[in-house]
């Protein structure tokens, strides 16, 4: 059965289907970045609401500005935008369940004048954002604006191409026809994203009109948030499970664990959804916990996925099922990325470490480790590399965290133990390939590039651990470096 407003009625008892009215639904947030991620969260979120009979005029209308956001709008509107949520328990158990709290996506490119007309409608209260840690465009070392991909926006009358295009363009035509502005509401893994987005796009904004950059800066709310489920990437293998399990035909399912939190700082410029009756922790201050995801489960991700991927591992799981992965990553966790957190209200820490470890070795969500090794040059810097300043700061070990750093470098290569190649996926690709290559008759030259190491390679205290991780990693690879460990 292919997925569609008219089909779900018809599904059975085994798939979970909105007990709602979607043609009750109204807009009222439009998300940029509709992919997996957000269709497993804050649009699950949602359809739990509508589903208590809440939040009906909180739809989403999604957007996509890139070219192969085509792919979703084509998806989307070939099924009334409804999808299925697949979760997958670690004993193998499937629980499906069709949302619809998505009910419009707009493909920016065809069409960026419906994209602004929606965004300008005062029923749009919440412009929300997953655009990926590079969607921000901010130079890792000195956190200023890299307009790198935003010059065509910056043209005299240009017409919106990116997510700052369109949100600055909404917002100043809001501002222009007196209609309050819309809170910006960032749900990717950026410390304090909420602040970030605010000092990007107003930087963004001075290079146009300086006075929007004041309106920004004074009058739109950005409210911080924690985001955390693991979705992986959507496999064929996927779509064809719930074809012969469940009877449902859908061009892209989203796949994900049974965990799923999200902590929001109650900072809106007007309505909300009330978030907090789903489970969502609603705080004055998200950054303990934003800090704790940050440094403990995406740190760990990368020190997992490089390593594994260098020792032969494929998959998150197998990784974590290993003994010695997962007392390098424990230890990572105790003695470099606990030491630097803030304390973090109501949360056991000790018992949530364990618990990530639980989560990563969950066989049935099958988390690629290409996938965790993607977009290195947007994550180490964010969440690895603060770690290590903050500890060498603090006169204590970076060990584990030099080690992590030299398994990228050594990823960065190209080619694995095993002489297969790899294949390297990265905004900067060209660049990290081309110093990585050099890594045995130069040991420095990956980590010498100041915008992403800022000069850590001046760091004695740094260098020499890094130099020796680089050179076992050479000539006994990662298993037997991390036995040494």
């Amino acid at each position: 059965m292919r997925l569609s407003a008219a089909a779900v009625d018809a599904l059975g008892n085994d798939v979970a289907v909105p007990s709602y009215d979607r043609t009750a639904v109204t807009p009222g947030i439009v998300h940029f970045g509709v992919g997996g991620f957000h269709r497993a969260h804050q649009a699950m979120y949602l359809d739990r609401l509508m589903s208590d009979g809440k939040a009906l005029d909180w739809g989403i209308v999604g957007v996509g500005v890139l070219p192969h956001d085509r792919r979703m709008a084509e998806v989307m509107a070939a099924q009334d935008c409804l999808y299925t949520l697949v979760v997958k328990h670690p004993d193998g158990t499937l629980e499906p369940r069709v949302i619809g709290s998505i009910v419009g996506y707009l493909f920016a490119p065809d069409d960026p004048d419906a994209v602004l007309a929606r965004m300008v409608d005062p029923a749009t209260r919440i412009v929300s954002l997953t655009i990926t840690e590079g969607g921000y465009h901010v130079n890792q070392v000195t956190g200023e604006l890299d307009i790198a991909g935003l010059e065509a926006d910056l043209e005299p009358g240009a017409v919106p191409s990116s997510a700052f295009g369109f949100i600055v363009e909404a917002l100043r035509r809001r501002r222009a026809a007196g209609v309050p502005p819309f809170t910006v509401m960032s749900c990717d893994n950026i410390p304090g994203n909420g602040h970030v987005a605010r000092k990007m796009l107003a930087s963004f904004a001075r290079l146009q009109d300086p006075s929007m950059a004041e309106f920004l800066e004074n009058e739109v709310r950005f409210p911080n948030c924690m985001v955390d489920r693991i979705t992986p990437v959507t496999a064929d293998a996927d779509r064809a499970a719930l074809a012969e399990r469940f009877g449902v035909e859908d061009g892209w399912p989203v796949v994900c664990e049974p965990f799923t939190q999200w902590v929001l700082e109650d900072d809106f410029g007007g309505e909300r959804p009330p978030y907090e009756e789903v489970g969502v922790q609603i705080v004055e201050d998200v950054e303990p916990y934003e800090f704790m995801k940050l440094r403990l489960l995406n740190a760990s991700h990368q020190a997992l996925c490089y390593l594994g991927f260098l020792d032969g591992y494929r998959y998150a799981h197998e990784v974590c099922q290993d003994k010695l992965y997962v007392d390098f990553l424990l230890g990572y966790m105790d003695h470099e990325g606990t030491p630097t957190l803030p304390p973090v209200p109501g949360v056991d820490l000790d018992r949530y470490k364990h618990q990530l470890i639980e989560r990563f070795a969950n066989p049935e969500v099958r988390d690629t480790l290409a996938r965790l090794c993607a977009e290195s040059s947007d994550r180490i810097p964010k969440w690895l590399l603060p770690v290590v300043r903050e500890q060498l700061a603090a006169g204590r070990e970076i060990k584990r965290s030099v080690l992590v750093v030299a398994s990228w470098a050594r990823y960065a290569e190209g080619v694995d133990e095993q002489g297969q190649p790899i294949e390297v996926v990265d905004r900067l690709r060209d660049k990290l390939v081309e110093r990585a290559q050099h890594n045995r008759e130069d040991p420095l030259v990956f980590i010498s590039d100041p915008d992403l190491f800022g000069d850590l390679a001046s760091d004695e205290r740094f260098v020499t651990p890094y130099r020796a991780a680089l050179k076992s990693l050479h000539e006994i690879g990662a298993r037997a470096t991390l036995e040494a460990l």
